[in-house]
């Protein structure tokens, strides 16, 4: 089996993994970040993560945590497989010889390759998966202009396209790469930088799986506190309203969300992300590095 194919397969299992795990988290850090501003003298629809979590069960039950997973789910092969095998390349390119561990600093490099290709298939599949996390936002909005709410993914899909094209489906891109390059390659980077300290040098072959999941949670970790608020402004800029949109791009989101809510503004849901960044991140990277060494 080729490596290509062998990167392909690891990152699709790798990404299973990570929805299993964090999808939870994910769903109740795109409520809070899409939540509406209340208006004067109202509270937040949500007080806060735990109160989130109460209110979707209570409204859609445990399975309303896993609201919007369709889509990611369907294409979790496709992403993983993309983001790990190009990887994969651009570290047969850094490579200064066959067998030789790439460096901290290649490792950053490749890890930026892999999160621009990556992000052409994350814009559209994040957008469909916001939408539907933020649909109890959304839904209220819709009953008050008579518009009836999608159903799934498909459904969202359709409503995107009628609505604003097939470009549609990519709003939110730019701040989707600027998530994605600085995003990965801080996160791949990490993952070695932590692989090698734990290892006592750069071979680390021998590491057990306890380190790994320790090295994968803190590279998770540093993913989302390097980005944190690009993707706030990705996760409003994809569930806004294509026909009335609020924000005009990326620059009037940041300023519109700073002047309601101050900085904090853009680090609504960090708790959830954080919390999910770590089990989900080391679920990732334990079972690529499982399942490539299976594969031999």
């Amino acid at each position: 089996m080729g490596d290509v194919l062998k990167d392909l397969t690891a990152g699709t299992v790798g990404g299973a993994a990570n929805l299993i795990v964090g999808h939870p988290f994910d769903t109740i850090k795109v409520k809070l970040q899409s939540q509406p501003a209340p208006a004067p003298g109202q509270l937040p629809k949500y007080a806060g993560a735990i109160d989130a979590v109460k209110q979707t069960i209570a409204a859609e039950g445990p399975r309303g945590l896993y609201k919007g997973m369709g889509a990611p789910l369907a294409t979790v092969a496709a992403f993983n497989a993309l983001l790990f095998s190009v990887r994969g390349q651009m570290e047969a390119i850094l490579r200064s010889e066959p067998g030789v561990p790439l460096t901290v600093k290649q490792q950053f490099i490749a890890g930026a390759g892999a999160g621009v290709a990556a992000s052409f298939l994350a814009c559209p599949t994040e957008l469909i998966k916001c939408r539907l996390q933020a649909q109890s936002s959304l839904a209220e909005a819709a009953a008050a202009s008579g518009v009836a709410v999608p159903k799934g993914p498909i459904d969202v899909a359709k409503h995107v396209v009628r609505d604003a094209g097939a470009r549609g489906l990519f709003k939110g891109l730019v701040p989707t790469m600027g998530r994605e390059v600085p995003g990965n390659a801080v996160m791949f980077g990490v993952y070695e930088a932590a692989k090698q300290y734990l290892a006592g040098g750069p071979d680390t072959s021998n590491l057990g799986r306890g380190s790994q999941i320790m090295a994968g949670g803190l590279a998770g970790a540093a993913f989302w506190l390097s980005v944190y608020p690009t993707d706030v402004v990705k996760s409003v800029i994809q569930v806004d309203d294509y026909k009335k949109p609020r924000y005009s791009g990326s620059l009037d989101a940041v300023r519109k969300i700073v002047a309601a809510d101050g900085v904090k503004g853009l680090y609504k849901g960090f708790g959830p992300a954080m919390a999910r960044s770590v089990p989900a991140n080391a679920a990732t990277f334990v079972a690529y590095e499982i399942t490539r060494s299976a594969l031999g």
